[in-house]
Protein backbone atom coordinates (compact mmCIF):
# COMPACT_ATOMS: atom_id res chain seq x y z
CA UNK A 1 0.00 0.00 0.00
CA UNK A 2 1.57 3.28 -1.15
CA UNK A 3 2.03 6.20 1.24
CA UNK A 4 -0.14 8.33 -0.89
CA UNK A 5 -3.60 5.87 -0.63
CA UNK A 6 -2.73 5.21 3.23
CA UNK A 7 -2.56 9.70 3.51
CA UNK A 8 -5.99 8.98 1.52
CA UNK A 9 -7.18 6.47 4.18
CA UNK A 10 -6.70 8.76 7.34
CA UNK A 11 -9.82 10.05 7.90
CA UNK A 12 -11.23 6.61 7.47
CA UNK A 13 -9.29 5.47 10.31
CA UNK A 14 -10.38 8.25 12.58
CA UNK A 15 -14.02 7.40 12.08
CA UNK A 16 -13.57 4.15 12.87
CA UNK A 17 -12.79 5.18 16.78
CA UNK A 18 -14.27 8.56 16.93
CA UNK A 19 -14.14 8.41 21.25
CA UNK A 20 -10.71 7.86 20.96
CA UNK A 21 -9.83 10.52 19.19
CA UNK A 22 -7.60 11.76 16.23
CA UNK A 23 -4.93 9.04 15.50
CA UNK A 24 -1.50 9.96 15.65
CA UNK A 25 0.35 9.53 12.47
CA UNK A 26 3.97 9.96 13.53
CA UNK A 27 3.45 6.94 15.85
CA UNK A 28 1.32 4.55 13.66
CA UNK A 29 3.23 2.59 10.87
CA UNK A 30 0.57 1.24 8.50
CA UNK A 31 2.91 1.13 5.81
CA UNK A 32 3.72 -2.21 7.11
CA UNK A 33 0.30 -2.90 8.31
CA UNK A 34 -1.98 -0.87 7.36
CA UNK A 35 -4.84 -2.19 9.27
CA UNK A 36 -7.44 -3.26 6.85
CA UNK A 37 -9.80 -4.79 9.35
CA UNK A 38 -9.89 -0.98 10.94
CA UNK A 39 -11.67 0.09 8.27
CA UNK A 40 -15.75 0.44 7.00
CA UNK A 41 -16.76 -1.12 3.89
CA UNK A 42 -17.74 2.42 2.56
CA UNK A 43 -14.22 3.29 2.84
CA UNK A 44 -13.08 0.17 1.26
CA UNK A 45 -15.33 0.94 -1.93
CA UNK A 46 -14.97 4.63 -1.57
CA UNK A 47 -10.97 4.41 -1.64
CA UNK A 48 -10.90 1.62 -3.98
CA UNK A 49 -12.75 3.77 -6.23
CA UNK A 50 -10.75 6.19 -6.11
CA UNK A 51 -7.35 4.93 -6.33
CA UNK A 52 -8.13 2.91 -9.45
CA UNK A 53 -9.58 6.48 -11.45
CA UNK A 54 -6.01 7.63 -10.12
CA UNK A 55 -4.67 4.59 -11.71
CA UNK A 56 -3.20 2.71 -8.55
CA UNK A 57 -4.17 -0.44 -9.34
CA UNK A 58 -2.75 -2.69 -7.02
CA UNK A 59 -3.61 -0.79 -4.04
CA UNK A 60 -7.61 -0.69 -5.29
CA UNK A 61 -7.44 -4.87 -5.82
CA UNK A 62 -6.00 -4.88 -2.21
CA UNK A 63 -8.84 -2.84 -0.64
CA UNK A 64 -11.28 -4.68 -3.28
CA UNK A 65 -9.97 -8.29 -1.87
CA UNK A 66 -10.31 -6.96 1.56
CA UNK A 67 -13.88 -6.05 0.63
CA UNK A 68 -14.14 -9.84 -0.94
CA UNK A 69 -12.80 -11.54 2.13
CA UNK A 70 -15.26 -9.93 4.18
CA UNK A 71 -18.29 -11.09 2.05
CA UNK A 72 -17.51 -13.60 -0.52
CA UNK A 73 -21.15 -13.71 -1.64
CA UNK A 74 -21.39 -9.98 -2.65
CA UNK A 75 -21.03 -9.75 -6.56
CA UNK A 76 -20.65 -5.83 -6.99
CA UNK A 77 -17.21 -6.31 -5.51
CA UNK A 78 -16.35 -9.21 -7.62
CA UNK A 79 -17.17 -6.76 -10.64
CA UNK A 80 -15.69 -4.18 -9.48
CA UNK A 81 -12.07 -5.55 -8.51
CA UNK A 82 -13.09 -7.68 -12.08
CA UNK A 83 -13.14 -3.89 -13.78
CA UNK A 84 -9.59 -2.55 -12.00
CA UNK A 85 -7.56 -6.00 -13.07
CA UNK A 86 -9.01 -5.60 -16.42
CA UNK A 87 -7.86 -1.92 -16.66
CA UNK A 88 -4.28 -3.33 -15.39
CA UNK A 89 -3.78 -5.31 -17.99
CA UNK A 90 -4.07 -8.35 -15.69
CA UNK A 91 -6.76 -10.48 -17.92
CA UNK A 92 -7.20 -13.79 -16.67
CA UNK A 93 -7.95 -12.42 -13.06
CA UNK A 94 -10.64 -10.29 -14.86
CA UNK A 95 -12.24 -12.78 -16.53
CA UNK A 96 -12.18 -14.83 -13.52
CA UNK A 97 -14.05 -12.20 -11.27
CA UNK A 98 -16.84 -11.20 -14.02
CA UNK A 99 -17.65 -14.60 -14.18
CA UNK A 100 -17.78 -15.14 -10.04
CA UNK A 101 -19.92 -12.52 -10.00
CA UNK A 102 -22.33 -13.51 -13.13
CA UNK A 103 -22.19 -16.75 -10.85
CA UNK A 104 -23.15 -14.77 -7.34
CA UNK A 105 -25.89 -12.88 -9.03
CA UNK A 106 -26.89 -13.86 -13.16
CA UNK A 107 -29.14 -10.72 -13.12
CA UNK A 108 -26.36 -8.25 -12.66
CA UNK A 109 -26.11 -6.27 -16.09
CA UNK A 110 -22.94 -4.64 -15.40
CA UNK A 111 -21.10 -7.91 -14.68
CA UNK A 112 -22.29 -8.88 -18.34
CA UNK A 113 -21.47 -5.65 -19.98
CA UNK A 114 -17.93 -5.67 -18.33
CA UNK A 115 -17.38 -9.35 -19.38
CA UNK A 116 -18.23 -8.15 -23.04
CA UNK A 117 -16.08 -5.56 -23.00
CA UNK A 118 -13.36 -8.09 -21.89
CA UNK A 119 -14.47 -10.15 -25.04
CA UNK A 120 -14.41 -7.81 -27.66
CA UNK A 121 -10.77 -6.12 -26.56
CA UNK A 122 -9.51 -9.63 -27.60
CA UNK A 123 -11.53 -9.63 -30.78
CA UNK A 124 -14.41 -12.34 -30.00
CA UNK A 125 -17.20 -9.80 -31.10
CA UNK A 126 -20.01 -12.27 -31.39
CA UNK A 127 -19.27 -13.63 -27.29
CA UNK A 128 -19.49 -9.95 -26.38
CA UNK A 129 -22.43 -8.91 -28.68
CA UNK A 130 -24.16 -12.14 -26.60
CA UNK A 131 -23.17 -10.25 -23.15
CA UNK A 132 -24.26 -6.85 -24.17
CA UNK A 133 -27.57 -8.40 -25.49
CA UNK A 134 -28.03 -9.97 -21.85
CA UNK A 135 -27.43 -6.58 -20.18
CA UNK A 136 -29.65 -4.86 -22.08
CA UNK A 137 -32.18 -6.95 -21.67
CA UNK A 138 -31.81 -7.36 -18.01
CA UNK A 139 -31.14 -3.18 -17.92
CA UNK A 140 -32.59 -1.71 -21.41
CA UNK A 141 -31.49 2.02 -19.68
CA UNK A 142 -28.09 1.20 -19.36
CA UNK A 143 -26.16 3.94 -21.63
CA UNK A 144 -23.01 2.05 -21.53
CA UNK A 145 -24.42 -0.97 -22.75
CA UNK A 146 -25.90 0.76 -25.85
CA UNK A 147 -22.82 2.73 -26.66
CA UNK A 148 -20.42 -0.79 -26.29
CA UNK A 149 -22.99 -2.75 -28.37
CA UNK A 150 -22.38 -0.16 -30.92
CA UNK A 151 -19.23 0.17 -30.70
CA UNK A 152 -18.70 -3.56 -31.17
CA UNK A 153 -21.91 -3.60 -34.52
CA UNK A 154 -19.15 -0.87 -36.03
CA UNK A 155 -16.15 -2.86 -35.82
CA UNK A 156 -18.05 -5.97 -37.48
CA UNK A 157 -18.81 -3.58 -39.92
CA UNK A 158 -23.01 -3.21 -39.20
CA UNK A 159 -22.43 0.13 -39.60
CA UNK A 160 -27.01 1.00 -39.99
CA UNK A 161 -27.51 -1.37 -36.58
CA UNK A 162 -24.58 0.33 -35.00
CA UNK A 163 -26.20 4.12 -35.44
CA UNK A 164 -29.59 2.34 -34.02
CA UNK A 165 -27.51 1.65 -31.27
CA UNK A 166 -25.98 4.81 -30.73
CA UNK A 167 -29.40 6.69 -31.03
CA UNK A 168 -30.84 4.66 -28.67
CA UNK A 169 -28.32 5.50 -26.25
CA UNK A 170 -29.28 9.41 -26.91
CA UNK A 171 -32.70 9.45 -26.43
CA UNK A 172 -31.49 7.99 -22.94
CA UNK A 173 -29.85 11.62 -22.15
CA UNK A 174 -26.62 10.58 -20.68
CA UNK A 175 -22.58 10.33 -21.96
CA UNK A 176 -24.02 12.71 -24.73
CA UNK A 177 -20.24 13.26 -25.72
CA UNK A 178 -19.33 10.26 -25.84
CA UNK A 179 -22.46 9.02 -28.26
CA UNK A 180 -21.67 11.85 -30.27
CA UNK A 181 -18.22 10.67 -30.64
CA UNK A 182 -18.78 7.32 -31.89
CA UNK A 183 -21.47 8.08 -33.52
CA UNK A 184 -19.58 10.51 -35.43
CA UNK A 185 -16.77 7.37 -36.16
CA UNK A 186 -19.65 5.52 -37.37
CA UNK A 187 -20.50 7.71 -39.99
CA UNK A 188 -16.98 8.97 -40.84
CA UNK A 189 -15.96 4.96 -41.27
CA UNK A 190 -19.42 4.24 -43.16
CA UNK A 191 -18.52 7.39 -45.83
CA UNK A 192 -21.19 9.54 -44.43
CA UNK A 193 -18.45 12.50 -44.06
CA UNK A 194 -21.08 15.54 -43.43
CA UNK A 195 -22.92 13.54 -40.13
CA UNK A 196 -19.41 12.65 -39.24
CA UNK A 197 -18.18 16.18 -39.10
CA UNK A 198 -21.60 17.24 -37.31
CA UNK A 199 -21.44 14.28 -34.78
CA UNK A 200 -17.84 15.38 -34.07
CA UNK A 201 -18.42 19.57 -33.77
CA UNK A 202 -21.31 18.39 -31.48
CA UNK A 203 -18.70 16.14 -29.25
CA UNK A 204 -16.32 18.83 -28.85
CA UNK A 205 -19.33 21.64 -27.82
CA UNK A 206 -20.60 19.07 -25.31
CA UNK A 207 -17.34 18.66 -23.80
CA UNK A 208 -16.49 22.15 -23.41
CA UNK A 209 -20.18 22.77 -21.50
CA UNK A 210 -19.89 19.69 -19.56
CA UNK A 211 -16.55 18.75 -18.18
CA UNK A 212 -16.74 17.10 -15.21
CA UNK A 213 -13.91 18.70 -12.29
CA UNK A 214 -14.55 15.09 -10.88
CA UNK A 215 -12.84 13.17 -14.33
CA UNK A 216 -10.76 15.48 -16.47
CA UNK A 217 -8.81 12.49 -17.32
CA UNK A 218 -11.74 10.92 -18.96
CA UNK A 219 -13.17 14.45 -20.74
CA UNK A 220 -9.53 14.79 -21.72
CA UNK A 221 -8.97 11.31 -23.13
CA UNK A 222 -12.54 12.05 -25.63
CA UNK A 223 -11.20 15.48 -26.67
CA UNK A 224 -7.81 14.37 -28.18
CA UNK A 225 -9.84 11.02 -29.53
CA UNK A 226 -12.18 12.81 -31.26
CA UNK A 227 -10.06 15.85 -32.40
CA UNK A 228 -8.12 13.22 -33.82
CA UNK A 229 -10.52 11.66 -35.50
CA UNK A 230 -11.83 14.29 -36.62
CA UNK A 231 -8.31 15.73 -38.19
CA UNK A 232 -7.94 12.30 -40.14
CA UNK A 233 -11.73 13.05 -41.84
CA UNK A 234 -10.29 16.85 -42.80
CA UNK A 235 -6.92 16.03 -44.03
CA UNK A 236 -8.09 14.61 -47.37
CA UNK A 237 -10.45 17.36 -47.89
CA UNK A 238 -7.65 19.61 -47.47
CA UNK A 239 -5.68 18.22 -50.17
Amino acid sequence: MNRQTLKTLEDCYNQHSPGAGVIDWQEVDLFTNWQPELLSDRCLRSVGREQAAAGNYSDAIALLSHLIDRHPDNAIDYNNRGLVYFQSGQLRSAIADYDKAIQLDPQLASAYNNRANFYAAGGHLAAALFDYDRALDLNPSYVRGWINRGITLRDLGRYEEAIENFDIAAVLGQLQGNIYAERGRTYHLWGDWNLAIADYQRALTYDDRHQSPSSPLTSSRLRLQVENWLSQLLSPLSE
